[in-house]
């Protein structure tokens, strides 16, 4: 698999899980806490992939990228940084689903972002051949990944 498309396919998991998550009540504490867990996993191990060796990739072969790289960095920070608030979070705590809210709307704007604004650039620039080596290691990274959010190296401030 390319590494657009497996980067695609991450996109499409977590949607999927935000739908769960809206139609979830105030009564299914259980079911947003198990819902919620999933997207901290799915979206810490995604963007470490994309951190470490997609946007590196992207910024060498399309160097018209690098603004949408760095913009992605600054929102990963501010995603990263709400996974972990959520990840410690009690599910029956009145802010527990306005944070997830928040948290859906911003990875949807970034999402549809890559997908439209840099991908299709990237993709170009790369060709059929380095997106399927690339995809290959990104498959092979997600198994090392860290599924603590805070591991992410845009956690940290510069």
């Amino acid at each position: 698999m390319d590494a657009i498309v497996l980067l695609r396919e991450d996109h499409k998991t977590v949607e999927e899980l935000f739908k769960q998550f809206e139609k979830t009540g105030d009564e299914d504490a259980a079911e947003r806490r198990r819902i919620a867990d999933e997207v901290i996993e799915e979206l810490t191990v995604h963007a470490w992939i994309e951190e470490q060796y997609f946007y590196p990739a992207a910024r060498e072969a399309a160097p018209d990228t690098e603004d949408h790289v760095l913009e992605s960095i600054e929102e990963h920070h501010t995603v990263i940084w709400m996974l972990s608030e959520l990840k410690g979070m009690d599910p029956a705590d009145e802010r527990f689903k306005a944070k997830m809210s928040v948290l859906m709307e911003q990875v949807r704007h970034h999402f549809e972002e890559e997908e439209t604004d840099w991908f299709p650039d990237v993709r170009k620039a790369m060709g059929r051949n380095r997106l399927l080596d690339l995809g290959a290691q990104l498959e092979e990274a997600k198994q090392q990944a860290p599924r603590d959010p805070l591991k992410v190296p845009s956690a940290a401030s510069k």
